[in-house]
């Protein structure tokens, strides 16, 4: 299209924007990012350069004054319809209304880039923008007034037909916002392709096929987007009431059923949460770390729906609420996690993990500000292949590359090092999302994550936790009437699934593959699934060499690493004394199970059973048991189990400390075996009377002092005894102290075993009970 061009100077003015009835959208596809920009920034200056484009074409359909029509809205729409064979967009400017009556008698249509935006306008003025829009308009004078007749028709008063812009061609004037519209056959397929589980994107892509070309479909995707989320809103507003009804009905069958609904139930927001007791339950046992899953909040699901989801000690996902979330604001989604705190009693996660979205992240700050956040990794691979498509099909091993350069880095050193390697080699360093994704890396890669506990037993394998926990019952074609018994059938299934692995762990002999006491301990501790997984690491340790390389006399370093493997070498710190470890892995941290490393090292020093501080009451089979009572049980337990263990790794430890100062001169060396001999006599004494050399409130039993001499000369001077009588006293009673503490540590013994059993016992009662549930409600 050919426009004809005069140019002269021209005051500006600043147009009134009184009456814009024009709906704003919340997209960022404003007009001039999507077609050609206009002269000037709308900045407001005095005076500059204009050059005014004057439209050419067929003359018999161009407006002109005096041109009449039946309605305001024929006006409207002729307006329109030359606005698109010329190439501009058009909205409804001011209006006049009668003096009498209030009726409007006079209307202006105006190009959209007309007039100038408020910069100073009193909503914007004190807060922070986040995401700008685009400046459009540009103070263009084109425009069309009519004004109605005393007949009732509506003529044409005033035409004004030049732009201080350039005009649109023709094949972008569908990105125009006044003639993006759906027809009636668009909607219908729309609706259909998203009642089968097409996204907007597949969808346009379905449409430009049909209507051959883009500009022929007459909208873009972000409409389509519009629509099918305003459809979807639509489709629930009939059903709110049901939902309402369902959740009412609940609480009122058992009181610690919770929900929540954003604003009065008169005038909701259309944000709903609940939680049933169990999930409230749950969260008490496994709520170190949650999955906030919003899975079915895309376009392609007709429910906006959010649970919120955990691990169980079996690493199976468990429920701990839900919600719907029609409206996705950052304060929406403040409100909902502030309602799921108070149903799990305001205590927060250690860890959350959720899809990579700015919004949510916003929020989360500020409700679990001390709480770790980690965006999904593998959503971030999806969406990998979406914005990278391009890449993936001209370097077919692009893929692989990346998931490495995420995944092996033992080192953040590593993967600084892989990621820049990996932009360079593809040439991706402009590429905008991979920016975005490396600024955030620290959420999302995992050797930045790792001193953190997610419950996942590997770092580079997906969790079972992360599958979303209604898969296999809601789909794309879910909608509000069927949601609820689908839901119900999810709970139950999960719920039977977690039966079966308590049966299953309690009633399951385990099969040891080492004669280790820890592979022991493990086995009657953890649940089937978790000590299978830490029998793994037991057994890897024995293809691993942990050699010591420091000690500095609290703790000692080892450096370990697989047989033929050297360059690949964990650093273990340990500290024999309080029987804590470190390694460079952090499998524990991120976890809770010990890795082969710290394993291999307790093997070389003789730890023969697992310190009580790294058994995580979670994984165990007893993990929904009495809290108080399970705790001193295990106290007790790992107590009797690591008192030798402990004696021993002390006694070793100030051994190999005496041996190093002893080896250092001859005249220490003749000492030190001096005393090795002297102590030798005395352990050996000490052995053979059992009780000598025990200790009692800080005092030695078995050996006589001055004081206790003393006293019991003063205490009886009629029937003083002698010296070797008074020892052979103090041995006869040494003696039965030490045969009395035998007695005592053979009760506590038998009485540990009761209390498993007993715990044994009420587990597997309650089993049986839930599957007995279970099965009449199949009979039924």
């Amino acid at each position: 299209m050919e426009n004809a061009e005069l140019e002269f100077d021209i005051g500006l003015g600043g147009a009134d924007d009184d009456i814009d009835i024009e709906p704003q959208e919340d997209e960022d596809d404003d007009e001039a990012s999507n077609v050609g920009g206009g002269v000037g920034s709308g900045s407001g200056d005095n005076a500059y350069p204009m050059q005014i484009y004057i439209p050419e074409g067929d003359l018999d359909l161009e407006p002109y004054e005096g041109m009449e029509f039946e309605s305001e809205e024929a006006a409207k729409a002729f307006y329109n319809s030359y606005a698109r064979r010329v190439g501009f967009s058009t909205r409804v400017s001011s209006s006049r209304r009668s003096r009498k009556d209030g009726a409007i008698i006079q209307r202006s249509f105006v190009c959209a880039k007309e007039g100038f935006r408020n910069l100073n306008e009193k909503r914007t003025k004190n807060r922070e923008i986040k995401r700008p829009r685009t400046i459009t308009r540009v103070g263009c004078k084109a425009s069309l007034s009519v004004k109605i007749q005393d007949s009732g028709k509506w003529v044409v008063s005033s035409f004004v037909k030049e732009h201080n812009h350039e005009l649109v061609p023709p094949d972008q004037v569908h990105c125009l916002r006044s003639h993006r519209q759906i027809s009636g056959p668009a909607k219908t397929l729309i609706d259909t392709l998203q009642a089968a589980g097409m996204g907007p994107r597949r969808i346009m892509s379905v449409l430009i096929k049909e209507y051959g070309g883009i500009s022929k479909v007459g909208f873009t995707e972000v409409d389509c987007r519009n629509y099918m989320r305003n459809n979807r809103q639509r489709s629930l507003d009939g059903d709110i009431q049901p939902l309402l009804d369902y959740l009412k009905q609940k609480h009122t069958e058992d009181s610690s059923f919770f929900y929540r609904v954003q604003g009065s139930e008169d005038q909701y927001t259309g944000n709903f949460f609940w939680a049933d007791p169990k999930a409230r339950a749950d969260y008490t046992y496994f709520g170190d770390t949650v999955t906030f899953d919003t899975t079915y909040r895309s376009n392609r699901y007709r429910l906006p729906f959010v649970p919120f989801t955990g691990v169980n000690h079996h690493g199976q996902p468990v429920l701990f609420g839900c919600a719907f979330l029609i409206n996705e604001s950052e304060s929406s989604f403040m409100w909902l996690f502030n309602t799921w705190l108070e149903a799990m009693s305001g205590r927060c996660p250690v860890s959350i993990t959720t899809d990579h979205d700015t919004v949510i992240r916003s929020a989360i700050m500020q409700v679990f500000p001390n709480t770790r956040h980690r965006f999904c990794k593998w959503h971030i691979f999806k969406k990998c292949q979406e914005k990278l498509s391009h890449v993936l099909q001209q370097h077919p091993h692009f893929e692989a590359d990346f998931h490495k350069c995420v995944n092996l880095p033992e080192y953040t050193e590593e993967f600084e090092s892989c990621w820049h390697s990996l932009v360079d080699k593809y040439d991706l360093g402009d590429h905008e999302w991979l920016r975005d994704i490396y600024s955030d890396r620290r959420q999302w890669v995992p050797v930045y994550l790792r001193d953190t506990f997610f419950a996942e037993m590997s770092i580079t394998q997906r969790s079972d936790s992360m599958n979303s926990y209604f898969d296999g019952y809601v789909n794309a074609s879910t909608n509000l009437n069927q949601f609820f018994k689908l839901y119900e059938k999810a709970l139950e299934s999960r719920n039977e699934k977690e039966v079966k692995a308590d049966f299953d762990s309690m009633n399951t002999s385990r099969v040891l593959k080492t004669p280790s006491p820890m592979e022991k301990q493990a086995s009657d501790l953890y649940t089937r699934k978790i000590f299978m997984r830490f029998q793994e690491e037991l057994v890897g340790t024995l293809t691993f060499m942990a050699s010591k390389v420091e000690d500095n006399g609290e703790v000692t370093t080892y450096q370990v690493a697989k047989f033929g493997e050297d360059h690949k070498v964990y650093h273990v710190r340990f500290n024999v004394l309080q029987m804590r470890s470190t390694c460079s892995c952090q499998m524990f941290e991120f976890s809770g199970l010990l890795c082969r490393h710290v394993l291999a090292v307790f093997r070389v020093t003789n730890v023969l059973t697992l310190p009580s501080h790294y058994i995580l009451k979670r994984w165990t089979r007893n993990a929904r048991s009495s809290l108080i009572l399970e705790e001193r049980v295990t106290d007790l337990f790992n107590g009797y189990l690591e008192s030798h263990t402990v004696r021993y790794n002390t006694l070793r430890h100030e051994a190999f400390k005496f041996i190093d100062e002893g080896a250092e001169t001859l005249e220490s060396y003749n000492v030190a075996m001096a005393a090795l001999l002297e102590a030798s006599k005395k352990v050996s004494l000490a052995t053979k009377n059992e009780g000598k050399t025990s200790m009692s409130n800080g005092r030695m039993r078995g050996v006589s002092t001055g004081d206790e001499t003393n006293g019991e000369a003063q205490g009886s001077s009629a029937h003083r005894l002698s010296e070797d009588d008074m020892d052979q006293k103090i041995r006869e009673l040494s003696r039965d102290l030490e045969h009395a503490n035998r007695k005592c540590e053979v009760y506590r013994t038998n009485l540990l075993s009761i209390l498993k059993d007993v715990e044994d016992h009420k587990q597997q009662l309650s089993v049986k009970v839930q599957t007995i549930k279970l099965t009449m409600k199949d009979s039924l």
